[in-house]
Formats: structure tokens, C-alpha cells, sequence
């Protein structure tokens, strides 16, 4: 596990170095309005923090779908290859807004912008909500076949339940307006693959597990 750890954030770092320029200095041009562009002048606490903690919740997601057993049935994969794409995306753009704003790419306390904007998650402020234990990475790292589908989905729905609950947030509480239409954006495409997870979920007989832990 540790080599894909090592592998994971290699990728994520030649992705950020390429992505920034292109996408990041996208997002500065005016493309017809000036609620279009991320210059950092309405940024607020919410918007670094959401961008950072939101890019390593990501990060979690991609090593799930790494860990997924390739003996998988191809609509488990299918479903893992989309949340990689869109996550990988999406990761991208919240590594450009804070190189723009000139922020860290990680917290020094993660989960406090939540608190600043007014709401505290249940499972306190320093716990990023829907995370997988490192215990059920391990599992999940050995499960085959239909066991392996099964803690997926479970592991994917609760992360994605997490996700949730901080691009909700985000949406509510940001300052720059593009980053309030993307957290919109995260709500609406997550909740959707809930969905189908759950419908994939109840064909292998799984439960989804608890929320929030």
C-alpha cells in the first residue's frame, strides 16, 4: 500500500505542475462577467480551506479505486474509472485556485474553514467526514471478487456522503463565486453516484455503513 501511496502522490504532483498553468491561469480570464473568474479578491477562509481539504479527500477516493480488486465485475470498474476522471479533474482545479491565491496546497488544521463558516461536522472539526480507516484500506487492499465490490461501494458511498457535506458548505459559504459553482457542481455529480452505487450495492446484497463515523 505504501507504494501506491508514494505512486499516488507523484502523479497528483506532475498533474498539479501541469494543470496550473493551463487550468489555473484559465480560470483568471474574464470570459463574459465577473462572477467567471477565481482572482482571489472575494476569497475567504472557506474557499483555501475547502480547496485544500476537498483535493485530499480526493485523494482518499483515488487510492480506493486503486485498491479495487481487478477481478471486479466490469460495472464496479466502469463506475471507479468515472470517479478517477472526474476526481482527477477536479483535483486539478482546486490545486489552481490555490496556487493563484497563493495558499498552501495542504491544511496545517484540516477541517477548521468548516468551522469558520459557521457549521461543525458531527464527527468533529479536525475529521474530514466520510474517510476511510486505515483498516478498511487494508481490507479492501485484500478483498477479491464480489467482497472487493462490496467494500468499495460501501467505503465510496460513505466518502462520497462526506464529500457531500463539505462541497455543501463550500457552496453555501465561499466568497468566490466559481468555487461556489463547482462545490454546486460536486454536490449534484456525487449524490448522483450515490445513487447508482446504491442500486449496485443492494444487487450484491451489501449494506451501506454508517454515517457519519
Amino acid at each position: 500500500m505504501k507504494a501506491i501511496v508514494g505512486q499516488r502522490l507523484w502523479l497528483i504532483t506532475a498533474v498539479v505542475v501541469a494543470l496550473v498553468v493551463g487550468l489555473g491561469v484559465g480560470l483568471m480570464v474574464d470570459r463574459g462577467g465577473p462572477e467567471s473568474k477565481v482572482a482571489g479578491e472575494s476569497a475567504t477562509a472557506v474557499d483555501v480551506g475547502f480547496a485544500q481539504d476537498m483535493s485530499a479527500h480526493h485523494q482518499q477516493a483515488l487510492m480506493m479505486c486503486d485498491l479495487l480488486a481487478p477481478t471486479a465485475q466490469p460495472d464496479v470498474r466502469a463506475l471507479a474509472a468515472q470517479i478517477e476522471q472526474a476526481q482527477w479533474r477536479e483535483i486539478g482545479q482546486m490545486q489552481g485556485w490555490l496556487q493563484m491565491l497563493d495558499a498552501p496546497l495542504q491544511a496545517t488544521r484540516p477541517m477548521s474553514w468548516m468551522e469558520a463558516g459557521g457549521h461543525q461536522h458531527a464527527a468533529g472539526v479536525s475529521t474530514m467526514p466520510g474517510m476511510a480507516s486505515g483498516d478498511e484500506l487494508t481490507r479492501l487492499s485484500s478483498a477479491d471478487d464480489v467482497q472487493s465490490e462490496i467494500l468499495f461501494l460501501q467505503l465510496m458511498i460513505r466518502h462520497h456522503q462526506g464529500a457531500i457535506d463539505m462541497a455543501a458548505e463550500a457552496a453555501r459559504s465561499a466568497g468566490e463565486p466559481a468555487i461556489r459553482r463547482a462545490a454546486v457542481g460536486m454536490v449534484k455529480s456525487q449524490s448522483d453516484e450515490i445513487s447508482v452505487m446504491t442500486v449496485m450495492l443492494d444487487q450484491r446484497g451489501g449494506d451501506t455503513l454508517p454515517y457519519p463515523v
